[in-house]
């Protein structure tokens, strides 16, 4: 494939932009998804792709919010196996089933996160340690599972998805957005796995979008830390509302 300067710019310029997204409260992959596409890749190329510059941005992510107390290891260890697990299998399945299938469901979700985000005004602000009942706590795993295997399979929304599910174990958006970057991480990394070993990853794109996505990743990260849990209640509204109409057009209208 010939890569023409241009285009690899505006690549790289739209990387940056889903990453400090991204690092904030998810929805990268509305701009990075999309923008790989653009350049030419196939769509199981560009999700490959996007999931090696998402591996490096999240990871980025995850250590810039650790630092800051923001990831609760000990709880969300136990989980990440299962994330992996999951994101696996969707990334194998990319091969086998169009991702087109899931985008029904996923704008429905998306739709009852926005509209119950907004509703319950005080949700995600403090932290509210839960005791969870197994069966709860099972459903719970059950859930970040699901979404791994969404993430593997095609992956915009994922970040959204995470945040609410960590949000209704009573995290505030902080903490859930860090441990969100640890979740986030751990799905990319189990679907590149499967990507390299599958040979769908164009290196040049996703590394030169990694290498940039560090950057927003860091800018991000630090703003969501200094702006606080009220500012990324709003941010998360908006960028979720934002992914709905984007998939809503592409679902209705291509």
């Amino acid at each position: 494939m010939d890569i023409d300067l241009l285009s690899l710019t505006i690549l790289l310029l739209l990387a940056f932009i889903a990453s400090f997204l991204n690092a904030i409260v998810g929805g990268g992959g509305l701009i990075s998804l999309p923008a790989l596409m653009a350049v030419g890749l196939p769509p199981s190329t560009a999700i490959a792709t996007n999931k090696l510059a998402n591996t490096i941005s999240n990871g980025t992510s995850m250590l810039t919010f650790l630092r800051a107390g923001k990831v609760d290891i000990k709880k969300i260890g136990k989980i990440l196996p299962f994330i992996f697990v999951g994101s696996l299998l969707g990334a194998f399945t990319v091969h086998l089933v169009s991702p087109a299938i899931l985008k029904p469901l996923m704008l429905v979700m998306l739709v009852l996160v926005a509209a119950y985000t907004m509703f319950k005004k005080d949700w995600g602000q403090q932290y509210q340690e839960r005791v969870l009942s197994t069966a709860k706590h099972l459903a719970y795993i059950g859930a970040f599972a699901a979404i791994g295997f969404y993430d593997g399979f095609f992956g915009p929304g994922t970040g959204s998805f995470f945040i609410f599910i960590l949000l209704m174990m009573g995290y505030d958006f902080l903490q859930a957005a860090g441990n969100a970057k640890a979740f986030n991480f751990t799905s990319n990394l189990a679907a590149l796995i499967m990507f390299l070993v599958l040979g769908e990853v164009h290196f040049l794109y996703g590394f030169s979008m990694g290498f940039v996505m560090i950057f927003g990743a860091i800018l991000g990260s630090k703003f969501a830390l200094k702006r606080g849990t009220s500012m990324m209640r709003v941010i998360f509204i908006v960028m979720t509302c934002l992914l709905i109409l984007k998939n809503a057009w592409d679902y209705f209208f291509h």
